[in-house]
């Protein structure tokens, strides 16, 4: 479905601390709107949910239109309150599921 995801976001924090998270996933996202050069329809291919879980706790979500650019950036932020695991997940039209994890540290 697409590359490795690229995240931004600290190792570490202190407790209570508001990190900002940076996410990018390189894809195509295309709209279905689009012809070839035959004329045909390309069909449509899009990211059309992302979520963000801390230690299997919802963070963030979004559902994600056709609008949206290729290679989609999420850039938001999220208060710590523990050590544990950011989870990201990206759903594509077709079902398929890219994930990525990334560990903090909280003192």
């Amino acid at each position: 479905m697409a590359e490795k995801p690229r995240l931004k976001l600290p190792k570490e924090a202190k407790k209570g601390e508001v990190i900002e998270i940076k996410t990018l996933l390189p894809h195509v996202m295309e709209s279905g709107q689009r012809k070839d050069k035959d004329g045909k329809a390309i069909p449509r291919k899009i990211i059309n949910k992302f979520v963000c879980e801390f230690n299997g706790k919802p963070v963030f979500t979004a559902d994600i239109e056709p609008a949206v650019a290729a290679n989609p950036y999420m850039q938001f932020h999220a208060r710590v309150e523990e050590s544990g695991t950011f989870k990201f997940t990206w759903t594509d039209d077709d079902g398929t599921v890219t994930t990525a994890e990334e560990s903090i540290t909280v003192s």
